[in-house]
């Protein structure tokens, strides 16, 4: 009677030993796969964000060119994990670029399309992911600085 009782003891240790072994070398694996994930995420967003900023400044310097009161309406595919968008530089002024700020594990990453015509605007509300339709305008007077021609862009809501 006592030896069964320690051959059924026997064979519970072994199976847990083994069900910890066994879960010692799986967790590792899992924790990598969970960052290999999280990595691709951020990459797919940042592919997608520059994609929609691309498509932004091309249709800028096809409005600019020609010129006031020059109007297009667009779609974009905001990804997610974005945090803001810029229009012209970071504080939404008359500049060239179209930045988009994309959240990363290890701090903000920022995606940046250059172009030729002056560029302002305010994007920063349509962070969430989603189709948008989005205004791009050329104006002779800048509403963020009215002494400039600029290529507006604003959300369609």
């Amino acid at each position: 009677m006592m030896r069964n009782k320690t051959l059924k003891l026997q064979s519970s240790f072994e199976l847990l030993v083994t069900l910890s072994i066994g879960l010692a070398i799986l967790l590792p694996i899992v924790i990598i796969a969970f960052i290999q994930v999280s990595n691709a995420n951020v990459s797919i967003s940042s592919i997608q964000s520059q994609q929609a900023a691309s498509k932004l400044a091309s249709i800028a310097s096809t409005v600019a060119s020609e010129g006031s009161p020059a109007k297009q309406l667009t779609q974009i595919e905001i990804p997610p994990d974005v945090e803001n968008i810029y229009v012209g530089n970071e504080n939404n002024g008359i500049g060239h670029a179209i930045i988009f700020v994309i959240r990363a594990s290890n701090g903000p990453s920022y995606i940046t399309e250059y172009t030729p015509a002056n560029v302002s605007g305010n994007l920063g509300g349509i962070v969430n992911q989603g189709t948008y339709l989005v205004n791009v305008t050329a104006m002779s007077n800048c509403p963020s600085n009215p002494s400039l021609s600029c290529v507006y862009l604003t959300p369609v809501i």
